[in-house]
């Protein structure tokens, strides 16, 4: 059974520091001991990248959005990179690139690092401004490649929704269909949204700032597609399933190179 959005949000209370206001933006502390990169890892095959066409003979490069202390980041890599006898030992050549806006929780990222020569952590807030030069961009430079093979964006539309509005959350999109060749999307549902607003009031804080003016609402993982598909040239590929919160994880390609 899934758990109830209510439930969710007393454990990450519970589980995120001293004020659990202080993370309006998602940067929860210690977030991965309530939702363990497991409840993701579970629910992609290990032969996810081989199944997207890459091989060996290519340099695969990852993007985690929001990776917050890094936990999920290193768990994507051991999952994903093939390495043993049914590779001759010899691995994928793959790289992840986790960025979060909060600081603090990229550099806890950086010093329990496992796997500095393959991982690597910036703190990134991707909702503000862009940066000149664009640090996505210039990583993807660096590696001489055009686009991130495959970008993961977990649970983290929400916090820009409410932040930054309709208009944001679009962009935010556009942005990762603009700089990936695959896209895997967890949304939260509207559920998320309301037990957010319901977390700020019972601490006696505001709303969030565009939580009442937002007209994209319902089904966001519905909206998030037609954006997608109609607006950046990417396409549906497939429904992994169901998170244990009741949140899908959707694979979107993009319709050509160009």
């Amino acid at each position: 059974m899934a758990a109830r959005e209510e439930d969710e949000d007393d454990n990450k209370d519970n589980n995120c520091g001293n004020d659990p206001g202080a993370a309006p933006y998602g940067n929860f502390i210690n977030y991965y001991t309530f939702n363990p990169p497991e409840n993701r890892l579970s629910l992609l095959p290990n032969t996810l990248l081989r199944d997207l066409g890459y091989r060996d003979t290519e340099t695969v490069l990852m993007l985690d959005v929001g990776c917050n202390s890094g936990d999920l980041s290193v768990a994507l890599y051991r999952h994903l990179v093939p390495i043993g006898p049914e590779t001759g030992g010899t691995p994928m050549t793959a790289h992840v690139l986790g960025f979060d806006l909060d600081a603090s929780l990229v550099l806890r990222a950086q010093q329990t690092n496992p796997l500095p020569g393959n991982i690597s952590f910036i703190p990134l807030d991707i909702a503000a401004d862009p940066q000149d030069p664009d640090p996505l961009r210039d990583y993807l430079t660096r590696h001489g490649c055009a686009r991130f093979h495959v970008c993961f964006c977990f649970a983290v539309t929400m916090w820009i929704h409410l932040n930054h509005g309709d208009a944001a959350l679009l962009r935010f999109l556009s942005r990762l269909a603009a700089l990936s060749r695959h896209v895997v999307l967890e949304a939260q549902p509207w559920k998320c949204y309301r037990a957010a607003a319901r977390r700020l009031r019972k601490l006696g804080r505001a709303d969030f700032e565009h939580f009442r003016s937002l007209e994209l609402r319902g089904d966001v993982a519905e909206h998030a597609r037609a954006h997608l598909e109609t607006r950046c040239g990417m396409a549906l590929l497939r429904c992994f399933g169901s998170t244990a919160w009741d949140r899908k994880l959707l694979l979107f390609r993009r319709n050509s190179e160009e």
